[in-house]
């Protein structure tokens, strides 16, 4: 086994790299001098990080143990930070797709002889747990019994820009003055900002190379659920909100509850509602023996939810829960025109030209969604929305983490981003609940003449069986609104910038 040293760079495995905390801890791994490398499914989402050039990329999957040897050789150290909120589209649930990852993760460390292991789990009590914080307190156990030695650390409700707790308390905060909530908002939570998380993440490389043990983490203040929400408020600027606690709201109704109000979709709200049933605080602080805290202390919950909005406000997110893979979603990207050949393939193509230029036309179509719509009926797209909500999808409220610009693999309303080529193309594939799958496409040409440019927008869809058919030829007649409607406004508002 290679033994961790004093002496920079380690060589470094990150998984999850494309996820909330591996997006933003694999910089400061760079930062610290590390040799950084990073294990994704799909190598294309990272196409437009400004990290990428500076890691090594590998394609694998932790549920296909033979594609991960060649990731795991000569490194030191490997993070595991992949996390499964919820059943993808096998019967596996989540706790059994984490059980196996951790596994496979663990077998191929072993195999290459890596010297330490980091995970990120969660705070949770004593005794009954819920399903989500048993299956990453397994997860925990899985690595702590390996032959490597693992630190594990257990986060409180971790608050940053992009997180999904914070987008919960926003949302729920934002959305009435006054609420009926669960019995929980009283149970105690100690929250931590996400840029402590990855000061301990970067840190705990410099800690003895055989410690093996969990390590709680938490910010200095324990605060009610509703005190954290009226905290919120006070950040924004909104008058102290009304909670009251009702003992009738049960975990699967504050799910759906959650589900209602926010973006979060049903497959993470109900984990994230088990996870507060019972307080959950910093039970120890032996880390703060080994680690100093960070300059200038660890960041108060109020500050934490300051330098988010902050960041929201600058367009500065640099990742967010939005971007997590959607449980059960399809992610095959779109097979080529020829490869259609045979199969049943249903189309919406429009076109339609404009005085404008090239530019001003793909500054449109890079702007859409978000706060922006979707440039036609918006009652249709909120009613979409709302229904593709009602049966535990992502909605259409997930918006965008800058309003100007997109990013290959970013969640868009329902959708995300599968193509970009940047001027000339954006493909965006359905994630909502369909019998089959979908995309949208929009792209910018130049005029026949050279002068002026031309819209094109295409609607695709794979139906799958007699239902998806029959779902297609449902909302046929509501395309000419919708989608005309569409073409129309994105070409008026691409002559509106080509008049400023």
């Amino acid at each position: 086994m290679s033994e961790l040293h004093d002496e920079n760079p380690f060589k470094i495995l990150v998984t999850g790299a494309g996820g909330y905390i591996g997006g933003r801890l694999v910089p400061l791994l760079i930062e610290a001098g590390h040799s950084v490398r990073v294990l994704v499914r799909d190598p294309n989402r990272l196409r437009d990080i400004p990290w990428v050039s500076d890691v090594e990329v590998f394609e694998g999957d932790l549920l296909h143990p033979a594609t991960l040897a060649a990731a795991f050789e000569g490194v030191d150290a490997a993070y595991y930070l992949v996390h499964s909120m919820g059943p993808g589209a096998s019967r596996k649930t989540f706790s059994d797709i984490e059980q196996e990852c951790a596994t496979n993760f663990v077998t191929a460390a072993e195999s290459a002889r890596v010297a330490r292991l980091v995970y990120l789990s969660g705070l949770h009590p004593d005794g009954p747990l819920s399903r989500h914080l048993r299956s990453r307190t397994a997860v925990g156990n899985v690595l702590l019994e390996s032959t490597i030695p693992a630190v594990v650390l257990q986060a409180g409700v971790v608050i940053g820009s992009g997180s999904a707790s914070f987008e919960m308390i926003r949302h729920l905060t934002e959305v009435l003055p006054w609420m009926p909530a669960p019995k929980w908002v009283r149970n105690r939570v100690q929250p931590i900002a996400v840029r402590d998380v990855l000061y301990y993440l970067v840190h705990v490389l410099d800690i003895d190379p055989h410690t093996n043990r969990t390590f709680d983490i938490g910010g200095p203040d324990v605060l009610s659920y509703a005190d954290a929400m009226n905290g919120y408020a006070a950040e924004a600027g909104l008058p102290k909100r009304l909670i009251l606690a009702l003992p009738v709201l049960t975990p699967r109704l504050a799910a759906h509850w959650v589900n209602l109000v926010t973006p979060i979709p049903h497959s993470l709200a109900g984990p994230l509602v088990e996870s507060l049933q019972h307080s959950c605080v910093v039970r120890e602080r032996d880390l703060d023996a080994l680690i100093p805290e960070p300059e200038g202390g660890r960041t108060g919950y109020r500050q934490a939810v300051r330098l988010a909005l902050g960041k929201m406000r600058d367009g500065q997110v640099v990742t967010s829960w939005q971007n997590a893979s959607v449980a059960g979603a399809p992610s095959d990207p779109l097979p080529s025109d020829p490869d259609w050949a045979g199969h049943s393939v249903y189309t919406d193509l429009r076109s339609r030209e404009s005085e404008a230029s090239v530019d001003q036309l793909w500054r449109v179509i890079e702007g859409i969604g978000g706060e922006r719509g979707w440039y036609s009926f918006p009652l249709a797209w909120a009613l979409r929305g709302w229904m593709d909500k009602f049966v535990g999808g992502v909605g259409l409220r997930r918006g965008r983490r800058h309003p100007d610009t997109l990013f290959v693999g970013e969640a868009l309303d329902f959708w995300r981003v599968e193509g970009l080529e940047r001027g000339r193309l954006l493909r965006l594939r359905a994630e909502m609940k369909v019998p089959g799958r979908a995309w949208l496409e929009l792209s910018a040409e130049p005029g026949d003449d050279g002068q002026g440019c031309r819209y094109q927008q295409r609607a695709i869809f794979f139906p799958r069986g007699l239902f998806g058919r029959l779902y297609w030829f449902s909302i046929l007649p509501f395309h000419g609104i919708i989608f005309s409607g569409m073409a129309n406004r994105i070409i008026q508002a691409a002559g509106a910038k080509n008049g400023e």
